[in-house]
């Protein structure tokens, strides 16, 4: 069997942890496409957000194909070093992928003073810290039933995640306290 046909075998059932709560919480099944071209064949994965190029190398000097596989972090759309833009639908992809990494969600509106004022600081931090994920949230209308499950009462709110789980939470433009609790989850 060669490693294209084993990397392609029969799609697999992965089932995520009950304590996920929204679409996180129901079964994923994992579905691939091939596609080639002379030297390379490209895998995908629609399910899991992963994608793995596979080419033909003739100066390896092991015979057999070569693989460069993207992080499914970055296939879930969130870009290390940067704040990522997400909604109600791509929050939870975002998170899951991010696997042992911190995630760090500032929830904030258009029409909120103080969400404006710690935005640049808030974009700071994302370069600053490239282990840790930074995404921030437009509490709307379309958002609203992801912003009412992670229990919004105010904005600006910034909800730390680990391993999926909120684990702490700064309410108002509090920039040191921001700081504080991203370095306390990031040393646990």
């Amino acid at each position: 069997m060669s490693l294209l046909q084993s990397a392609v075998s029969a799609p697999s059932t992965v089932r995520s942890s009950p304590s996920l709560s929204c679409a996180a919480a129901h079964p994923v099944v994992a579905s691939y496409s091939v596609s080639s071209t002379s030297n390379s064949f490209l895998l995908r994965s629609s399910s899991l957000k992963t994608v793995t190029s596979v080419s033909s190398s003739k100066n390896n000097k092991r015979r057999g194909a070569v693989g460069k596989v993207r992080s499914s972090l970055e296939t879930a759309g969130a870009t290390v070093g940067q704040v990522t833009e997400v909604t109600k639908d791509t929050f939870w992809p975002i998170v899951n992928a991010a696997g042992d990494k911190t995630v760090v969600l500032d929830m904030y509106t258009q029409w909120c003073g103080p969400c404006k004022v710690i935005a640049p600081k808030y974009q700071e931090l994302s370069e600053k810290y490239l282990d840790v994920v930074f995404l921030k949230l437009d509490c709307n209308q379309e958002n609203k039933p992801l912003a009412k499950e992670l229990g919004i009462r105010v904005v600006p709110t910034f909800k730390i995640l680990k391993h999926n789980k909120i684990v702490k939470e700064v309410t108002g433009a509090k920039f040191d306290d921001l700081v504080a609790a991203i370095e306390t989850v990031r040393s646990s």
